[in-house]
């Protein structure tokens, strides 16, 4: 869900060696996320071994793209948003493990903090980016408000009656669109370059 800090040169020229692999992650990373809710659905919220599994699957995922971010990019500064990125996934990891074998109210309520937390560091390395001129980041600056506004919401339905993993699926494929708004406005600030 969350980014990495680009270079610490901003100019031009990093950012555009920068695009090209950021496009590409965002482009798997949109993948991922619509065939991970098209499991979910298909799985009807279960909460079974294999639901668990693709539970804990989303936010290990999202570690495994932060690395390979910051691997692409070459960031030779500090590295606070992949660290801090891979420590609230990792948690969340653990988290959902542990919350799917108490029912789907607990595992809302875990999605939803890591949705916050994760959706905050997202709006604000993407403020960054944009500041530093780097193309395609509207996108992800809106799907990090969204994370909060969506995780605020996963927590409150999770004292609903009968909660639901169905809005989960949804958010995951609403943050794919988002992957796939970036990566195509990505490669249009690239190529104008």
């Amino acid at each position: 869900m969350t980014s990495l800090d680009v270079p610490a040169a901003g100019s031009t020229a990093a950012v555009g060696r920068f695009a090209p692999a950021l496009r590409q992650l965002y482009l798997v990373r949109s993948g991922f996320a619509v065939v991970w809710a098209a499991l979910l659905f298909a799985d009807k919220s279960d909460l079974g071994v294999f639901g668990i599994t693709l539970l804990v699957l989303y936010p290990l995922f999202d570690v495994a793209a932060a690395i390979a971010d910051a691997r692409s990019s070459g960031v030779t500064g500090p590295l606070r948003g992949l660290q801090t990125n891979i420590a609230i996934s990792t948690v969340a990891a653990v988290g959902l493990a542990v919350a799917g074998a108490s029912g789907v109210p607990a595992v809302l309520r875990v999605w939803g903090a890591w949705a916050v937390v994760s959706g905050a560091l997202q709006l604000f390395v993407g403020l960054g980016r944009r500041k530093r001129r780097m193309g395609g980041q509207w996108p992800m600056i809106l799907s990090g408000g969204i994370s909060v506004l969506a995780g605020t919401q996963f927590c409150l339905s999770a004292s609903a009656p009968d909660p639901k993993l169905t809005n989960v699926g949804g958010y995951a494929v609403l943050g794919g669109i988002f992957f796939l708004v970036s990566a195509l406005r990505l490669g249009r600030a690239h190529q104008a370059d």
